[in-house]
């Protein structure tokens, strides 16, 4: 059985290596390639979307390497796509990040920052030390809830934690594409689902048991939820 060809998108933003070891731990038939070469995307069996960082930059860079076109191509081709933290927020509409930036519209929905969120502010005021204050960027262990059954949630317990490191929170406006939600101060979308695309605001690659677990059943996907 010839090895599985996993691509993961390099444009400059995150610490890529440490997706690639990961999945080197769930799975020794793969092949694993770091790439900034669209062609090699494209020729990929699977494709991971990760990405760290200012947005504008990402756009920038994604959108002059052509990556857009190649994960689109993924995506309409029907392969595996997985997208990890500004993956993920890079393919709504809008992100009020930077002052605000236009993302690749792949998906219903914008970024906001937690802090301009009028609920969370409130909860904050309420707070009578400031040590009990919820900070920005949420960062570390939160459980997420699973929205709906899916295949990349195989062997992972409801309400199961991972790693968050992020200041802004994807708000969709489409519901049925919410895979996981997460609470800290308001409840936002932890993961999202549509055909074959999963992408997760937590980083699957630093959450340990659960994480490699949702590596490795992202390997194992063929991109269909039933």
């Amino acid at each position: 059985m010839s090895a599985k060809k996993v691509a993961i998108v390099d444009y400059g933003m995150g610490n890529l290596h440490s997706v690639a070891s990961a999945l080197g731990v769930v799975s020794s038939n793969i092949e694993i390639s770091v790439t900034a070469n669209a062609e090699e995307i494209e020729n990929a069996d699977h494709v991971i979307f990760p990405g760290v960082g200012a947005i504008r930059d990402c756009i920038a860079e994604i959108k002059r390497l052509e990556f857009d076109r190649a994960v689109a191509k993924a995506l309409a081709d029907g392969k595996p796509v997985l997208g990890i933290c500004v993956g993920m927020q890079s393919l709504m509409q809008l992100s009020e990040e930077n002052e605000g930036v236009d993302c690749l519209g792949v998906l219903p929905g914008n970024v906001r920052f937690f802090s301009s969120n009028a609920s969370f502010n409130n909860i904050n005021e309420q707070c009578e030390r400031p040590s009990e204050r919820m900070k920005v960027p949420h960062m570390g262990w939160n459980q997420v809830q699973q929205k709906i059954d899916h295949p990349l949630w195989s062997s992972i317990p409801q309400n199961s934690r991972f790693y968050f490191v992020h200041s802004y929170y994807v708000d969709v406006s489409d519901n049925n594409i919410i895979a996981g939600q997460t609470t800290y101060g308001i409840p936002f979308t932890a993961a999202i689902a549509r055909d074959n695309l999963f992408a997760t605001q937590f980083h699957p690659e630093k959450s340990h048991t659960h994480g490699l677990q949702l590596l490795k059943n992202f390997v194992n996907w063929n991109g269909k939820i039933a």
